[in-house]
Order: structure tokens, then C-alpha cells, then sequence
């Protein structure tokens, strides 16, 4: 093993990457509800076909998690999460609205854009970085623009794993 092959774990482990936990197919690029219940039950039937998990599993586990808190962290950005027993690795699913929704959020503005994580119940440290990872992401205004601009469902994949393409390359 070569000194490079040794540290690309020690990479994975410091950094989670948007493309081991959404798929193209993960995408939604114009949601069809208009209210943050609705929202919420079509994030999971999108995770359910990502999945094989029943939507109304998934469902459940997002409004339980509402109940603790708004997800909608701001600025048009909303992460609802939540931990499944025997899901078999984290899940992302990524959602834009074409108008913005009233979602409870922390600035008491609308959300557009929706970035869902389910996780195994045993997930821990893992969830928990690909909390943060996406977050700082949403943060980013240009990456925010950019995304609501974006044409396609694989426009927008692109955009969400642009930066681990380019480290690759």
C-alpha cells in the first residue's frame, strides 16, 4: 500500500460526500406540494423509491422530527432528517420548489430548496456529518443561486457533487 492508498480513508472519514448519499434519481427539481406537510409526505415518497421503505415509515419519522423543531434553517433552506431502524446506509433526498413554502423556518421566511436525510437508527457520527456537510453547503449563497437556477434534475445533481468531481479529477 502506497502512502496516497493510507490516507484516503482517513479523507472519507473527514469529509462525507454528497455522491455515496444521493443518487441522480434522488432529485426532484419542481415538487408539486405547496405546503410543508405536503412537502414533507412527497420527500418521502421520493425517499420510499430510493429506499424500498414505505413512504408512510419515512413520513412518520420527518413529522416527528418537525415536532422537535423546524428544519428549515433559513435563508430558503430546509434539511429534514430523521433515523430509520435497518436502513441499510444514509439516504439524501434533494428538493426544489418553484414557490417558495412557508415551513416554520428559523428566519420565518419560505423554503425553495429541501435537502432530506434518512439515516440508520445506529448512524450516529455519520448522520451527523452529513448534517454538516450539507448545511455548509446550503450556506453558501452562490451554491443556493445556482440551484434555483439549475434547468434539470441532473443540472442540480451536477451542482451538489460539482466539488467532489473536480478533487477527483
Amino acid at each position: 500500500m502506497t502512502d496516497t492508498d493510507s490516507s484516503e480513508p482517513n479523507n472519507a472519514t473527514r469529509k462525507m460526500d454528497i455522491s455515496s448519499i444521493l443518487s441522480p434519481s434522488g432529485v426532484i427539481p419542481a415538487l408539486r406540494s405547496g405546503a410543508k406537510k405536503a412537502v414533507l409526505e412527497e420527500l418521502a415518497e421520493k425517499a420510499a423509491d430510493v429506499t424500498g421503505r414505505e413512504a408512510g415509515e419515512i413520513f412518520s419519522v420527518l413529522l416527528d422530527r418537525e415536532k422537535l423543531g423546524s428544519t428549515g434553517v433559513g435563508g430558503g433552506v430546509a434539511i429534514p432528517h430523521g433515523k430509520l431502524a435497518d436502513l441499510d446506509r444514509l439516504h439524501m433526498i434533494f428538493a426544489r420548489a418553484q414557490n417558495p413554502i412557508e415551513f416554520d423556518a428559523v428566519d420565518e421566511h419560505p423554503v425553495d430548496l429541501f435537502c432530506m436525510l434518512i439515516a440508520p437508527e445506529e448512524a450516529g457520527a455519520d448522520h451527523l456529518k452529513a448534517l454538516a456537510r450539507i448545511s455548509r453547503l446550503l450556506r453558501n449563497q452562490g451554491m443556493c443561486d445556482k440551484l434555483r437556477g439549475a434547468g434539470s434534475a441532473d443540472a442540480i445533481y451536477a451542482l451538489l457533487t460539482q466539488d467532489e468531481a473536480e478533487q477527483a479529477a
